[in-house]
C-alpha cells in the first residue's frame, strides 16, 4: 500500500503520469478490504468466544460469507495479474524517475522492513495457498459433525480453485515467454536461408512463408530447455542459441543488431521475466536468433554422443551430434555442437533424449486410441 499510495501521490503531482496503476498492483485495493474483512470477522468471533467464557463458535457463517463470496475470486483476479505485473514493474525499473519512486520514496520507509516491491507483489499468492491450511485446522478442532462436513467441502473447493488457478497462470506465464520469443525469433525466407534455391524476384511475394511466425503460437506448445551453444562448422565455429519444445527443435544463430527494435536504444526493451537470464541480457543488448535450418521434429531427430577419442584428434570438447532425417529416413542435416562444460553437454542430451521419448510415447496413445475400434453391437 505504501508503494501504491506514493505512486498515486506523485502522480496526483505530475509525476509518473504514464505508469498504470492497474497493471501494477491490479485489484489490491479491492483485496485489501476484503482480507482485512475476513480478518476481523475471524478474530472478533474467537475475542467473542473467549470472554464469554468458551462458548461455542459459530464458524460456518463467517467461512460460508467469505469463502462462497468474493475472498477468493479477488485473490485470483490479482494472480491472474501477477505475471503481467511483473513482467511490466521489472521493464519500469530500467527508468531513471522510477527507481527514484523505488528507492528514495518507498523503500526507505521503516514499515517496508527493506523489503522490495517484487517481494511484496508476490505475498498475496503465498496468502491464498494458506487458506486450505486454515480450513484443515478449523476442521480437525470442530466438534460438530455437520460443521465438520460443511468446512472439508468448503476445503475442497479451495483447493481446486487453487489448482485451477495454478493452471490458468502457467497458461499466460507461457503465452507472455511465446510472445516474446517471436519477437526475438527472426524466420528468413527459404533463399535467405539457403542460396542453392533461386526465387525471381517477381516470384518471392508469392511464395513468402506467412506462417513461419506462427509456428510459436500453438496453444500446446511449452519450451522444455533453452541455451548458447557452439555449432562446428567446415571453417569456423558459430554462437548457436537453441530452443528445445515439446515437439521440435529449433536451432538458431546468435546476431546483435541495435536497429532490431527501432533505434539504438535498447534501455527499455519489454523483457519477459520468465525467460532464461542468459536470453534475458542477450534481448537487452540488443540481440536476435535467426532460424539456422527448419525445425527438427523429435520423431526426426537422432542424438549422437561424439566419441572422447575425436574429442583429441579434432579439439572437439563436450561435443554430441544432432542427425535431422527427413520421412524416408534420409539424413538432410546434420549438427556438431559443443557445450562449454561436460555437466551441460549431460544435461542437453538428457533433455533431449527425454523429450523424444515424451513425444513419441505421446503419440502412440493417440494412436492407438484412434485405431480403437467399438464393440460390435448386439443388435447387429
Amino acid at each position: 500500500k505504501i508503494f501504491m499510495n506514493t505512486l498515486k501521490y506523485l502522480q496526483s503531482n505530475e509525476f509518473l503520469l504514464d505508469v498504470d496503476l492497474w497493471r501494477l498492483f491490479a485489484n489490491l485495493e479491492e483485496l485489501n478490504k476484503i482480507s482485512l474483512s475476513f480478518l476481523k470477522t475471524f478474530f472478533e468471533t474467537v475475542k467473542e468466544h473467549v470472554s464469554k467464557s468458551y462458548s461455542p463458535m459459530d464458524f460456518s457463517s463467517i467461512l460460508r460469507k467469505f469463502f462462497q463470496g468474493d475472498l477468493c475470486q479477488t485473490h485470483e483476479i490479482y494472480c491472474l495479474n501477477y505475471t503481467s505485473a511483473v513482467f511490466y514493474l521489472e521493464n519500469l525499473r530500467q527508468r531513471e524517475d522510477f527507481g527514484i519512486y523505488l528507492k528514495q520514496w518507498c523503500e526507505q520507509n521503516e514499515q517496508c522492513k527493506r523489503l522490495h516491491l517484487p517481494e511484496l507483489l508476490v505475498t498475496p499468492l503465498h496468502r491464498l495457498t494458506r487458506y486450505p491450511l486454515l480450513l484443515n485446522n478449523i476442521w480437525k478442532r470442530s466438534t460438530d459433525e455437520t460443521e465438520k462436513g460443511f468446512i472439508w467441502s468448503l476445503k475442497e473447493k479451495v483447493d481446486k480453485s487453487i489448482r485451477d488457478l495454478e493452471g490458468k497462470v502457467k497458461w499466460l506465464d507461457n503465452f507472455q515467454k511465446f510472445r516474446q520469443l517471436q519477437e526475438v525469433i527472426i524466420w528468413p525466407q527459404v533463399w535467405d536461408r539457403d542460396k542453392r534455391f533461386f526465387v525471381p524476384e517477381c516470384l518471392k511475394q508469392s511464395l513468402r512463408e506467412k506462417s513461419s511466425e506462427n509456428i510459436l503460437s500453438s496453444a500446446n506448445r511449452l519450451l522444455v530447455h533453452e541455451g548458447r551453444l557452439t555449432l562446428a562448422e567446415s571453417t569456423r565455429l558459430l554462437d548457436v542459441y537453441l530452443f528445445l519444445f515439446n515437439d521440435f527443435l529449433l536451432i538458431t544463430k546468435i546476431k546483435r543488431n541495435k536497429k532490431k527494435y527501432g533505434g539504438s536504444d535498447t534501455s527499455f526493451i519489454p523483457v519477459c521475466p520468465s525467460l532464461t537470464p542468459e536470453l534475458h541480457s542477450f534481448i537487452r543488448e540488443g540481440g536476435f536468433c535467426t532460424v539456422l535450418d527448419q525445425p527438427i521434429p523429435l520423431d526426426r531427430l537422432i542424438l549422437k554422443n561424439v566419441d572422447p577419442i575425436h574429442v583429441t584428434v579434432f579439439s572437439l570438447r563436450n561435443a554430441f551430434l544432432i542427425q535431422h532425417e527427413n520421412r524416408y529416413r534420409q539424413c538432410i542435416a546434420v549438427f556438431l555442437l559443443q557445450a562449454q562444460t561436460e555437466t551441460a553437454k549431460k544435461t542437453w542430451m538428457s533433455q533431449i533424449e527425454t523429450a523424444i521419448s515424451n513425444y513419441t510415447t505421446q503419440h502412440e496413445t493417440k494412436k492407438s486410441t484412434a485405431f480403437c475400434f467399438p464393440a460390435k453391437s448386439s443388435e447387429i
